[in-house]
């Protein structure tokens, strides 16, 4: 029985299986999620047994496990080493949510007529990783696998893969391969698939400003106090000029200026700016000057707030002026930005906006480096094949505004070309409130995945 026809046949049980993925809150950024991260890290193990996989490992580290699984046919063909995670964002605001975010419903959308998953991790990454060990399962059913195969699900992805380095260190050899696929980016649309060959990097910050050493009466002490929240936000106005550009010095020194004929390439991929504008509900789109809308999140740094906050925030009011103030702000990087360079001219430059009045606590809690991904290599050749072949078109080569820090890790430790192979939207609300991924693109990614196999195998033997 060919490949696809037995991913046809299991359609029902390979959907409940991801749906029982998704019920496991697996938050590796609450602690009060611990033993839920441990389930989900045991239900991937139990899911590459299933599928065949002759060495299955939860290997410990000083955080949440990584599930290693691997099926070696002949060490003569081509290895394919697999990267995802199981672990998720947190899904606060729960009010926010349609349905409970770990209580998996399927409902259509105007992206996914043919219906949606609606589920925290369902796009980012459960969906997306479930999707190779479904495709590995049927290749093993076929009795079709062409490759040989490792898998290397962490954690902790979602809380910055703080102890992945020190496992792919520790484990070259182990996790030695020719291609490394990663299912944790978007296409630009079913009708226009793409793959991602440009990813920006990440430092995040979290900032305390202190003024009185308790809170005060408004009235009593209000004009003759520094208020820290509003000091905090003329602090972090201050970070970008009237032309969006970042004003920490030395910000840009090192940032990758692109071709115009590269720039002029990158526009070439279909983008409707009213559409854009329509989905997210906005009457004009924001950013950096002299910039379209595609250069901005693909090509080019950004500072923004992801949190602020402070005082009194609770029903009704309280005149209260704080003691302390706190933001998280997060800085996109691109080639050749150092994202610990950067994290460093940040607490300098930001302890610098503060007047005498308040104090400044400046922590860095995680980043990783920007990748660029080749588009003539073998993987990426088979990649454009495979999409071919399943989508009837043509990939289209983009740079994604997300950033996967682990990406240029494996650049340089373990030489893989690592493929970006994302089949989830833009529209899918990752890290939102209604996260969801298409039915659809779920099953054409076990397709593609399989017809990746395939091609790679003839590629690199031809």
């Amino acid at each position: 029985m060919s490949v696809n026809k037995i991913i046809q046949e299991n359609k029902d049980r390979f959907l409940n299986e991801l749906l029982d993925l998704l019920r496991i809150p697996s938050v590796s950024a609450d602690p009060k999620f611990k033993d839920e991260v441990f389930k989900a890290a045991e239900f991937v193990k139990n899911s590459l047994e299933k599928a065949g996989a002759d060495v299955v490992e939860i290997c410990e580290t000083p955080g949440y496990p990584i599930v290693y699984g691997e099926k070696i046919i002949d060490p003569k063909l081509p290895t394919v080493l697999v990267y995802g995670h199981y672990d998720v964002q947190p899904a606060d605001p729960y009010e926010l949510w349609d349905s409970p975010p770990f209580e998996p419903v399927i409902k259509k959308t105007a992206n996914h007529p043919e219906g949606a998953i609606f589920a925290r991790g369902s796009a980012d990454d459960k969906g997306q990783f479930y999707m190779h060990v479904k495709a590995f399962e049927s290749m093993m059913a076929a009795g079709d696998l062409p490759c040989n195969v490792k898998f290397m699900i962490e954690g902790e992805e979602e809380v910055g893969s703080d102890n992945l380095e020190g496992f792919v260190l520790a484990n070259k050899e182990k996790l030695k391969s020719d291609v490394i696929l990663i299912s944790d980016t978007h296409m630009i649309s079913m009708q226009d698939p793409s793959i991602t060959v440009g990813l920006r990097g990440l430092t995040y910050m979290e900032v305390e400003v202190t003024g009185p050493n308790r809170d005060l009466h408004s009235g009593t002490y209000g004009g003759a106090v520094a208020n820290p929240i509003n000091v905090l936000a003329k602090m972090i106005a201050s970070l970008k000029d009237e032309n969006e550009h970042i004003t920490i010095p030395g910000f840009y020194d090192k940032v990758q200026e692109l071709t115009a004929e590269q720039r002029s390439r990158l526009n070439e991929a279909p983008f409707d700016l009213e559409e854009y504008k329509a989905k997210l509900e906005v009457d004009e789109v924001h950013g950096e000057k002299g910039y379209t809308t595609i250069e901005r999140v693909g090509i080019r740094p950004t500072l923004d707030v992801n949190g602020i906050w402070g005082g009194y925030i609770g029903e009704g009011a309280k005149t209260v002026l704080p003691s302390k103030a706190y933001a998280k702000i997060s800085m996109r990087l691109v080639p050749d930005q150092d994202w610990k360079e950067i994290a460093k001219l940040f607490e300098d430059y930001f302890r610098s906006l503060a007047p005498k009045s308040v104090k400044v606590k400046v922590r860095s809690h995680h980043g990783g480096s920007p990748a660029v991904v080749s588009d003539t290599s073998v993987g990426y050749k088979a990649a454009e094949a495979a999409m071919e072949e399943t989508f009837g078109k043509r990939p289209i080569p983009t740079r994604e505004g997300g950033s996967i820090p682990i990406v240029a890790l494996f650049q340089k430790e373990l030489g893989s070309d690592p493929i970006l192979f994302g089949f989830g939207l833009d529209t899918d609300a990752l890290h939102s409130p209604n996260e969801h991924y298409g039915v659809q693109n779920y099953f054409i990614g076990i397709e593609t995945i399989a017809a990746f196999f395939r091609h790679f195998r003839q590629m690199r033997q031809s």
